[in-house]
């Protein structure tokens, strides 16, 4: 939540109201930390507070509070969708989930989802791919992510090259993942987007808010099959 903030308005959460502390037992965070969906967000004001409490709980685009990072990159372009991602197994492979925040002109969102056979690399690619998933429209994108295969491989061409071969790698092995990877170029190449990289567990909030949500997704019980992973019975 940025700083200087006095009221923090919640409209969806586990208690949904107005809160003058951020932090501790009574706090707005304890209403929010690990709600799925949560609303959120910060004012100077109790009347700015009432009044954005009074509108209606619309989509993505209109859901949320406020970003400010400080790794990675010099920041969001002007009018950006920012999506920070992360996904990860317990084992690898083994149980795994992804972990996503969408913010858009200070209103924000979370998603998360799991598989109970999968691996990392999936998960982060997953990650991507659905929060990009969520934009009907063109849009100019900044992701966030600790993942390095993932930004690798948009960034210096080897997805592209991969495609171009029928998915194999320049020595002739199949390249991994070629579903999820297909999916992907065709969403960036559908929207603007541009990758930073984050190291992981550093200190960025969302970054390791996506890291909570990945790792709360992959233990939960009775996931769906990860259909793409070669390594399914």
């Amino acid at each position: 939540m940025a700083r200087g903030k006095k009221y923090y308005a919640i409209a969806r959460g586990r208690k949904p109201g107005i809160y003058e502390e951020w932090y501790g037992e009574q706090g707005a965070e304890k209403q929010i930390q690990g709600f799925t969906g949560a609303v959120y967000k910060g004012f100077l004001s109790r009347e700015e507070a009432e009044e954005w409490l009074k509108q209606p709980i619309r989509k993505p685009k209109a859901i949320g509070t406020e970003i400010s990072p400080k790794k990675g990159g010099n920041g969001p372009r002007k009018g950006d969708m920012v999506l920070f991602t992360d996904g990860g197994c317990i084992n690898n492979p083994g149980p795994g989930g992804y972990g996503v925040v969408l913010i858009q002109n200070g209103h924000r969102h979370e998603l998360s989802g799991g598989f109970r056979l999968t691996t990392n690399n999936r998960m982060e690619l997953t990650a991507c791919i659905v929060g990009l998933g969520q934009l009907a429209e063109k849009a100019a994108v900044t992701v966030y992510t600790d993942s390095q295969y993932l930004v690798n491989g948009i960034t210096k061409g080897w997805a592209k090259s991969w495609r171009k071969r029928g998915w194999k790698k320049s020595d002739g092995q199949n390249a991994l993942n070629p579903d999820l990877w297909e999916r992907l170029l065709e969403l960036c190449e559908f929207h603007d987007v541009e990758f930073v990289w984050v190291k992981g567990h550093a200190g960025n909030k969302e970054n390791e808010r996506c890291d909570q949500l990945a790792t709360a997704a992959a233990a939960k019980k009775q996931l769906p099959k990860d259909e793409g992973y070669k390594g399914n019975e």
